[in-house]
């Protein structure tokens, strides 16, 4: 098939780009905040509406998000505080590119918009955050359909089509995806078997 072909092409090139990574010894904690600085020119160009630009740039800054980690496998290095700097750094990254996306709005005097991106950069955070708090008191907390990758896909799609109904659907289900952690993780210290668990 056509998408086996793709997949299998894509993990030879990042393959290829994983060993040139560690034949050079780049620390993953290196790429990751390499990462994040790719990040701060994708808030750039959706500051300033070249959201085409905006795409190609997030695809390389996805990249480095997916290949830190395996060269930290890789090389033996995966640690603790590995995987606590690259949650640090996509919250990071997630809100500088959601304050492009202010700007813009703010610059077009598009003031509801503004709002709503304020309201998607919440939801965003709190995602992780309400895992992380749930996580705390109980063994899991995976419900909830918008994670971090589905939102860059997202945020792609609106990057080379339509950004604006893409806010609305980051808006609705990420802030969707907090009630559900929370009313999943009541349940759960509660003792019921909770039915959201999509």
């Amino acid at each position: 098939m056509i998408s086996n072909r793709i997949g299998d092409g894509a993990q030879i090139i990042l393959r290829r780009i994983i060993s040139i990574l560690i034949f050079f010894k780049i620390r993953p904690n290196h790429l990751t905040f390499f990462g994040f600085l790719i990040s701060m020119g994708v808030a750039y160009y959706f500051a300033m509406g070249q959201f085409r630009l905006a795409g190609l740039v997030l695809i390389l800054a996805g990249l480095f998000d997916m290949v830190d980690g395996m060269v930290a496998r890789k090389l033996g290095q995966e640690t603790p505080f590995g995987a606590f700097f690259d949650s640090i750094m996509d919250r990071y990254s997630d809100l500088i590119m959601y304050l492009g996306l202010i700007i813009f709005y703010g610059r077009a005097d598009r003031i509801n918009y503004v709002v709503l991106v304020g309201i998607v950069m919440m939801g965003s955070v709190l995602t992780s955050y309400a895992r992380a708090r749930a996580e705390c008191q109980i063994p899991k907390c995976k419900v909830g359909f918008l994670e971090r990758p589905e939102r860059i896909v997202l945020l792609l799609i609106g990057s080379f089509y339509y950004m604006d109904p893409v806010i609305w659907v980051i808006a609705v289900i990420s802030n969707w995806t907090v009630v559900h952690r929370i009313l999943y993780t009541r349940a759960v210290l509660r003792g019921k078997k909770s039915i959201l668990t999509m």
